[in-house]
This record gives C-alpha cells, sequence and structure tokens, in this order.
C-alpha cells in the first residue's frame, strides 16, 4: 500500500491516549500484561512508566510523543507487514516509528518471547 501525505498527517495529529487503549486491550486479550506493554513501549521510547503516563495525561499526539522519545538505535531493525504496510519501505520518518510501535505491540500480542521483540 502507499502511503500518502494526508495519511502521515492524520497520524501525526492522532491523540496517543486515544490509542493507549487499544493496546492494551490488544495485549491482554491475548495473555500479554499491561507491564509487558510497557516494557515494549520503553524499549522502543525511552519513556519508562512514570513518563508514559504524563504523555497520557497531556494527550499529546504522536508526533510530540515521537519528538520526545529517543528512539531505540535497533528499531531499524523492525521489519515486516503492518497495518498492509511494509515498514521497510514507509519514507515518512513518523509513520515510520509509529508503525515500529504497532508492529511491536502485533508481536507481543501474537505471543512472541520478549527476546526477539526487543531484537535481542
Amino acid at each position: 500500500m502507499q502511503v500518502t501525505e494526508k495519511h502521515n498527517e492524520q497520524i501525526a495529529k492522532m491523540v496517543f491516549a486515544s490509542v493507549y487503549p487499544h493496546y492494551v486491550t490488544k495485549v491482554q486479550t491475548k495473555g500479554r500484561t499491561i507491564e509487558e506493554l510497557h516494557q515494549v513501549i520503553e524499549w522502543l521510547t525511552s519513556f519508562d512508566n512514570k513518563e508514559l503516563q504524563r504523555l497520557i495525561d497531556e494527550k499529546v499526539t504522536f508526533e510530540t510523543f515521537f519528538e520526545r522519545a529517543t528512539l531505540n538505535p535497533k528499531a531499524q531493525l523492525i521489519t515486516g507487514v503492518i497495518c498492509g504496510y511494509r515498514i521497510e519501505e514507509i519514507e515518512n520518518p513518523l509513520t515510520k516509528q509509529v508503525r515500529y510501535l504497532d508492529k511491536l505491540i502485533d508481536e507481543l500480542a501474537k505471543g512472541k518471547k520478549m527476546e526477539k521483540i526487543l531484537r535481542e
């Protein structure tokens, strides 16, 4: 699928706090924990639980969320298809970062071992 500029803008303006409950539901439905979800988010962004909660409370957009993040250097190892998009082919940096997060959460929900998810 081709990523459009409109699609990139929609992702940038989406509020992280509005998507976060869906992440929680997705992983818990598959038998994973919020702690594991937070571990994955912290690995990618460097946000600990306290900072993550602050960002949720502030209702930051994904644009602000990733502006404040320190992306893990191994994030570029996250590849594959998520939501119909091949991550390696996404050119917009923010959209790629959001899809990294989506992919990690998808892997967690699918039962992958944490060492694999965290690219260790």
